[in-house]
């Protein structure tokens, strides 16, 4: 059954692309980020939705009247440099076959990426892939959240198999970024009862996330709420809610949930951590020797631990989007990923700056902090998991540029308004009639 439904969702609205191509970014967007083809037992889990949905949106891309221009600002430029320099790293990566491979799956988010800035133009359109994104990822916090709730959180939460989020800290850290996005729609919408959704679908999410035992994703939250807590105007009612809602939560998982996040404290005796350190290190040491390109894709392979890892035989992917970044495509590539990140966090700075006080632009400013405290999750979770080529953080990206182009432009517009409508009037004072200009007869 739910094969056949995924199967009329989609063919039933590939249609509609040919007319609205961001339809088609939407649809890749639901496909790749929630895979609900994985949710089925039968011919829907292998059958290539999300290439049907990727070649109908790039063949619709191309014969469109529509606007389709790639927004230039300075997030696409290093996200251009980004993508180009992962091409220059897989040409002489040390594992051709292999990292040919995986380059082919990263080669095609990137490149839809790309499609979804060229296609999300409006703010309705935005609105939507945020939309979109939350209802992706909502649902297995929906699900996840009760299955905590329904276990007593003594089984961990995982995520759909053989996806980007299927791990239990994946998952986790997932649904951490979609809480704040879940919170900018609430803000925007005006039906209570959709108010009212979002707010249970945040707790449980929040539930889900810590029935994941994901100690990262703790910290993750933690760095996520205070930096809300932080920008917000009210402070006092986002305290309250932690004190009403969070230590009822942290206090509802059992004893052994409590004993996992306590190892934090304890990370160097943790087998783990000590995993991870491991993968660091190797990571670091491949790209001292090999500083430009690094290593290529997939390079957590027993002979390079054997070549600069601490201990050999503790073989670990990177566990940390930096340190990935750092193995795989050298000092550059890391470079270039961070100005990324700090290209995008600016963007976010300059909506906020630019519309704080305009109401007519409360949903950008919403919509730029939000972003911002979902990416702050992500910077903190991130760090200790290999989610580099996770998709969700590069469609806030679009979604941020979108914003800004289209709140420059309004603003841009609506001071050149001014100005001529300024001049009219400034020509209008200084053009005196004949009569006026008349000296006045002295008898």
């Amino acid at each position: 059954m739910r094969d056949i439904l995924v199967s009329i969702i989609v063919f039933g609205l590939l249609p509609l692309v040919f007319k609205r191509p961001y339809i088609g970014v939407l649809m890749w967007v639901w496909i790749s980020v929630m895979n609900p083809h994985t949710q089925g037992w039968g011919f829907a889990t292998t059958f290539p939705f999300a290439a049907l949905i990727g070649g109908v949106t790039l063949v619709t891309l191309i014969f469109t009247k529509h606007s389709k221009n790639l927004p230039f600002t300075s997030v696409t430029w290093f996200f251009i440099a980004f993508v180009m320099w992962m091409n220059v790293t897989t040409m002489f990566a040390l594992y051709p076959e292999e990292s040919f491979e995986q380059w082919v799956k990263v080669i095609k988010i990137m490149l839809m990426t790309f499609v979804t800035m060229m296609l999300i133009k409006t703010r309705w359109h935005i609105h939507l892939l945020i939309g979109v994104i939350v209802l992706s990822l909502g649902y297995y916090g929906v699900k996840g959240g009760v299955f905590t709730v329904a276990t007593g959180g003594e089984d961990k939460v995982w995520g759909p198999e053989g996806t980007f989020i299927g791990g239990n800290n994946e998952i986790a850290l997932a649904l951490i970024m979609t809480i704040p996005l879940m919170h900018y729609l609430q803000m925007t919408s005006s039906k209570m009862w959709v108010r009212h959704s979002l707010t249970i679908a945040m707790i449980l999410c929040a539930l889900a996330a810590l029935g994941s035992y994901s100690r990262g994703a703790l910290l993750a939250i933690a760095a996520m709420g205070g930096f809300l807590w932080l920008k917000s105007h009210h402070k006092f009612r986002i305290a309250l809610f932690v004190f009403v809602m969070a230590l009822p939560a942290l206090a509802f998982m059992p004893e052994q949930w409590g004993e996992r996040m306590d190892t934090i404290n304890a990370y160097e005796e943790d087998l783990s951590v000590k995993g991870r350190f491991n993968a660091w290190w190797m990571a670091y040491n491949l790209a001292k020797e090999r500083p430009l390109l690094g290593g290529g894709f997939e390079v957590s392979m027993p002979e390079l631990f054997l070549l600069y890892a601490p201990d050999p035989e503790d073989l670990h992917a990177a566990h940390s989007v930096y340190f990935q970044a750092l193995g795989e495509h050298g000092f550059v590539g890391l470079g270039l990923y961070l100005l990324l990140g700090l290209s995008t966090w600016r963007t976010g700075s300059w909506i906020i700056r630019n519309t704080g006080k305009q109401e007519e632009y409360r949903w950008a400013y919403n919509l730029a902090t939000m972003i911002q405290v979902s990416l702050i999750g992500f910077a903190v979770g991130g760090a200790f998991l290999s989610l580099l080529y996770f998709d969700v953080p590069y469609y806030l990206m679009a979604a941020m540029v979108a914003t800004r182009v289209l709140v420059e432009k309004e603003l841009k517009g609506k001071a050149a308004a001014a100005a001529v409508q300024n001049t009219d009037v400034s020509g209008q004072f200084g053009r005196m009639s004949p009569s006026q200009s008349t000296t006045p007869d002295s008898s």
